[in-house]
């Protein structure tokens, strides 16, 4: 199994590691970064936090933008977490600034509100319930976090955080709001995996 890792900028390398420590529990596979088309021979992809906007620019200016829309349409499982959701959703607006305009992937069924929370001063810890993933209760981090709003058509909520949605599924497509890559456990690059597996 090889997993794609966007990788030019945010927890790009805190994505590697957590997927290489579930590797070490279900068997082989290989992590690579994925910076151009050509890198997109893998099995699944995770498209990490960081600013969504600068990493939507540099996938565009690189032209890995529509090869990983085409992919992904074509049913590679991604995984997108914090910036990551930002890109696979359909809608996007900013919590102070309204409607935003940015290069998206816009592939999964849910509407995004950036910086939901607020600015980096209001990042937090918090718990959330992965009942939905057959996954217990696990503490998470919140940066600069979005928030998912509503989704629709195919998609559906996996987890909530005080009646806000944090993580969703739409067929092979998995966003998080927060990120599962800085917080110790490997519960949802598992689940992911299975994704990929299947």
């Amino acid at each position: 199994m090889k997993i794609g890792v966007v990788a030019y900028q945010g927890s790009f390398e805190e994505h590697a590691l957590s997927v290489k420590r579930v590797f070490d529990k279900i068997g082989k596979g290989e992590v690579i970064p994925v910076k151009r088309a050509k890198d997109l021979d893998v099995d699944g992809i995770i498209i990490p936090g960081g600013e969504s906007t600068t990493i939507g620019q540099v996938a565009l200016r690189l032209g890995l933008l529509d090869p990983l829309k085409e992919k992904i349409s074509q049913g590679i499982p991604v995984l997108g977490t914090c910036a990551g959701a930002i890109m696979l959703s359909k809608e996007v607006t900013d919590a102070k600034v309204g409607k935003k305009s940015q290069p998206l992937i816009g592939v999964m069924d849910a509407s995004v509100i950036r910086n939901y929370y607020g600015r980096q001063r209001e990042s937090f810890e918090a718990t959330v319930d992965l009942e939905e993933i057959e996954g217990g209760k696990e503490r998470f981090v919140f940066i600069r976090a979005p928030a998912i709003s509503k989704v629709w058509g195919k998609a559906r909520a996996l987890a909530t955080l005080n009646d806000v949605i944090v993580m969703a599924q739409e067929d092979q497509i998995l966003t998080t709001t927060f990120h599962p890559e800085l917080s110790g456990t490997t519960s949802i690059h598992e689940y992911f995996l299975r994704m990929v597996k299947r």
